[in-house]
């Protein structure tokens, strides 16, 4: 409880009209003794005013707030988080509400200035804006109300336990089942190459159409119904993928919003959710990261949820990348032969090592490694040299560029594929491979 700006301006009045009083009696000039008198009675008044008016206010029915947390949100997206205000005052009463908000989560509208009237309950809502993923637990509401008679204003700190879960921002995933594959799959810039009937799996018998090849005619089918049939195939279902996940410190670069490790789970959820809708089994496994997590593969759209609630509270680390523990750790793991996506952020002293733990995993599955590229360097290359800074940015800036293009040259050179990619186009980069492989059999 705290004196409202009512209290203290009455109370400066009165110290200002005393001292005004006594210094005219300090300076001998005549003053009634009446008008020190009603000061000193308006001072006392105010006081036992003041007192009155602060029982009160703590005698004021308690007020219920319920919060209708959602139980998901998304990272980086604005969602509004209605508040529900009930009591049982018997008249108008104007108060201010905050909600305590966790670190980790921006907010608008706060705090809230609102009228409670009598024998009705109010709504209001306010903006959130998560900019970590994780588990957030809400504690606490802070309501500010005045006092009857406005001396005072109240503080009380409610109980009203939450908690929310921030997932990577999913959702425009979730709209592309709206759309046809094929044109969700175009507005995300992949590239896909359709190829009818020339899958390696059976699908079905159909009449012969216009376009297909002759070795596509089932000739026993053909003399039963005397009209050509053909068959028609799809492409294999039955494979695996693994996503060797980095949450080292090189992940930690961040060139907008979003840091490149939150580039990198986009990713790979983006294209989870397009091999699980192929009929593939995807899975996950993470290397320098504090607590190491592995989620075999699984197919069918249940896998995609599994998968958000394995990686939504995962964050990076100040840990150097392992690539030889993360390949041995895998290699006890996997028996089958998978799909195994690298999401890391190469440079040029990872030589030998990756070398050595590529090749080991090459030995019985198929790699591929995803090397996200600063978005600064790309600026840097295109930026035009005026000065002597400008200068030494921009060879310093090419050398490394051109060590690193060195790097994927010997790992494609030893049948290592490299995909290298601005974090946000790393997603629609790693599809258009994988569709690739897919429609060619190479998987």
């Amino acid at each position: 409880m705290k004196p409202s700006g009512l209290l203290l301006g009455w109370v400066a009045a009165l110290l200002v009209i005393g001292i005004a009083l006594g210094t005219l009696q300090a300076l001998e000039v005549s003053v009634p003794a009446s008008l020190i008198s009603i000061n000193w009675g308006l001072l006392l008044a105010l006081l036992a005013l003041a007192l009155l008016d602060a029982l009160r206010l703590k005698r004021l029915p308690q007020i219920r707030i319920s919060r209708q947390m959602p139980g998901s949100l998304a990272l980086g997206r604005w969602a509004d988080i209605p508040l529900k205000i009930e009591h049982d005052f018997n008249a108008p009463l104007n108060i201010n509400l905050f909600d305590h908000v966790p670190d980790g989560l921006s907010f608008d509208n706060l705090p809230l200035a609102l009228e409670l009237q009598p024998g009705q309950f109010s709504q209001v809502s306010y903006r959130l804006r998560p900019l970590k993923r994780g588990h957030f637990t809400f504690e606490h509401c802070e309501i500010n109300l005045p006092s009857p008679l406005g001396l005072w204003v109240g503080k009380r700190l409610l109980n009203v336990d939450d908690q929310t879960r921030v997932y990577p921002d999913f959702a425009r995933l979730y709209g592309g089942e709206l759309l046809a594959v094929d044109n969700w799959l175009s507005q995300l810039g992949v590239r896909q190459r359709q190829r009818r009937g020339q899958g390696l799996e059976f699908h079905q018998l159909r009449e012969f159409r216009e376009g297909d090849s002759l070795r596509q005619i089932d000739w026993k089918a053909t003399a039963r119904q005397r009209t050509p049939i053909a068959r028609e195939y799809q492409d294999e279902r039955d494979q695996q993928i693994i996503f060797l996940l980095d949450c080292g410190r090189r992940m930690r670069s961040q060139d907008d919003e979003l840091s490149h490790f939150d580039h990198a789970l986009n990713a790979c959820l983006l294209l989870s959710y397009v091999a699980l809708r192929q009929g593939d089994a995807v899975g996950l496994s993470t290397f320098a990261s504090e607590h190491p997590r592995h989620l075999a593969p699984v197919k069918g759209s249940g896998q995609l949820n599994v998968l958000l609630n394995t990686v939504y509270d995962l964050d990076s680390t100040q840990r150097p990348a392992d690539y030889q523990a993360a390949a041995n750790q895998l290699l006890s793991r996997q028996k089958r032969r998978a799909l195994v996506v690298l999401v890391t952020n190469l440079r040029d002293e990872d030589d030998e090592e990756l070398l050595s733990a590529v090749k080991r995993l090459s030995a019985q599955h198929r790699v591929l490694v995803a090397s996200l590229r600063e978005e600064v360097l790309d600026t840097l290359r295109q930026t035009k040299v005026q000065t002597l800074p400008e200068a030494l940015a921009y060879c310093g800036t090419v050398n490394y560029m051109n060590e690193r293009a060195e790097l994927h040259e010997r790992l494609s050179a030893h049948g290592v594929p490299v995909v290298d990619a601005r974090p946000a186009e790393l997603g629609a980069e790693l599809v258009t491979r994988y569709l690739s492989w897919k429609r060619s059999a190479a998987l």
